[in-house]
C-alpha cells in the first residue's frame, strides 16, 4: 500500500509517530499526500450561518450556546426561511461553494423539520452545496434530511473517546457515532472533526485522528477547530495550544485521511497569516469565511481573499452548479495558470 492510500487500520502508534515527525518532514509529507489528491492551490470555501442560536440543553464546556452557562449571548429563535435564502445567495456571490446551517439543538424538534427542509431545498436552488449541523439524528430524520437534498451533515467528535466526558456529559461519545452512522446509512456526506487546545494532552488530539481515520469511511470534510475561549464557558481560561503543535495536526489528518476536505475552521482569527498559511502548506485545503462562525467572530471574507492572492490560491468551484460568468471565470484562470506554469518548479518531482 502506497502512503497515498486509503486506510482504515490505523494504529496509535502509527499516528504517534506522525507527530514526532521533524517539522518541515513532517509537512513535506504531508504536501506530497495532498498533492496526489487535490490541487494544491486551491481551496474548498463555505459560509455557516447559525439558524437558531442559544439555550441548547447540552453542556458542551467550550460553547456559548450551551443553556448551562451565562455568556450574554443572545437566544434566537429559528431563523425566517426568506432570511436564509438572502443569506445564501450573498455567500455565493462572494465565492461560496458550500452553505451551512447550525442550529443549538440536542436534535431536531418534529415542529421544526418542515421549515429546515424547506430551507435546505430553497438553498440548494441557488447552486450551492448544503450543510447542516442540528445535534443528534435518529435514523428517520437523517432520510428526511437526505430527502430533501442536504449533501453534508456536520456532527463533530470533538475530541478522543477518553477526554470526552471531561468536556461534554449530557450526551455519549457512542451517541455521536451512532449519529454519524445514521448520516451515511441516510447517503450523506460526513463533515466530523474536533476541537484543538481543550486542555487535552497529544495523545487526545491522535486518538481523535485514528478515531476519524478508522471509521468505515473518512468523513469528506475534516474541520480541525482551534479553541475559541469564550468568557462565562468552564473553558475560557485553558492554556493556549502552541501554533506549530496545531499545524502538526492538520499535517497528521491530512496523512491519515489524505482524499478529505481538512477544513482550518474556529479560531482563525486568532492566526497570522504566516500561521494560516502554514496550515495550507500543511493539507489544509477548505476554510468557513464571513464575518460570524456561528456564535464567534471570523476572519471577513474580503481578508481572507487578500490572503488567498498572496499565496496564489483560489476558491475551489463547484462544476455541477457554476453560472456561466463563473465558468468564464475558471476558464480564464485556469488559462493564466497554463501560461503561467512553467514559472514554477514542482519540489515533489525528482531530479534526473
Amino acid at each position: 500500500m502506497t502512503a497515498t492510500e486509503l486506510r482504515h487500520d490505523w494504529t496509535l502508534q502509527e499516528a504517534r509517530a506522525l507527530f514526532e515527525l521533524p517539522f518541515n518532514d513532517l509537512l513535506f509529507r504531508a504536501q506530497t499526500v495532498h498533492r496526489a489528491h487535490f490541487d494544491p492551490n486551491e481551496v474548498q470555501v463555505s459560509t455557516l450561518l447559525s439558524i437558531k442560536t442559544g439555550a441548547c440543553p447540552e453542556d458542551c464546556k467550550y460553547c456559548p450556546q450551551s443553556g448551562h452557562y451565562n455568556t450574554g449571548l443572545e437566544k434566537e429563535k429559528l431563523l425566517e426561511i426568506e432570511k436564509v435564502v438572502a443569506e445564501a445567495r450573498a455567500a455565493r456571490e462572494k465565492g461560496a461553494s458550500r452553505f451551512c446551517m447550525g442550529a443549538a439543538w440536542r436534535s431536531p424538534a418534529r415542529k421544526d423539520m418542515p421549515y429546515v427542509l424547506d430551507m435546505i431545498r430553497q438553498v440548494k436552488s441557488l447552486g450551492l452545496e448544503t450543510c447542516m449541523t442540528l445535534g443528534m439524528l435518529e435514523e428517520n430524520q437523517a432520510r428526511e434530511l437526505a430527502d430533501a437534498g442536504l449533501d453534508y451533515y456536520n456532527h463533530n467528535l470533538d475530541t478522543s473517546e477518553k477526554f470526552y466526558n471531561h468536556i461534554i456529559t449530557t450526551r455519549t461519545y457512542q451517541d455521536r457515532l451512532d449519529t454519524l452512522d445514521n448520516v451515511r446509512k441516510a447517503g450523506m456526506k460526513v463533515c466530523c472533526g474536533g476541537i484543538m487546545g481543550m486542555g487535552e494532552e497529544e495523545d487526545d488530539r491522535v486518538g481523535l485522528l485514528v478515531q476519524l481515520a478508522n471509521l468505515p469511511q473518512h468523513p469528506e470534510s475534516v474541520p480541525v477547530n482551534m479553541l475559541v475561549k469564550v468568557k462565562g464557558t468552564p473553558l475560557e481560561n485553558v492554556e493556549d495550544l502552541d501554533s506549530f503543535e496545531f499545524i502538526r495536526i492538520i499535517a497528521v489528518a491530512r496523512i491519515m485521511m489524505p482524499a478529505s476536505h481538512v477544513r482550518l475552521s474556529a479560531g482563525r482569527e486568532q492566526m497570522n497569516e504566516q500561521m494560516q498559511a502554514l496550515c495550507f502548506m500543511a493539507g489544509a485545503n477548505s476554510i468557513f469565511y464571513g464575518e460570524k462562525l456561528l456564535t464567534t467572530s471570523n476572519p471577513e471574507a474580503d481578508s481572507d481573499m487578500q490572503l488567498f492572492r498572496k499565496l496564489g490560491i483560489r476558491p475551489e468551484q463547484r462544476e455541477q452548479c457554476a453560472t456561466e460568468e463563473q465558468e468564464e471565470e475558471a476558464i480564464a484562470e485556469a488559462v493564466e495558470h497554463e501560461a503561467t506554469r512553467h514559472l514554477f518548479y514542482d519540489a515533489t518531482r525528482e531530479s534526473a
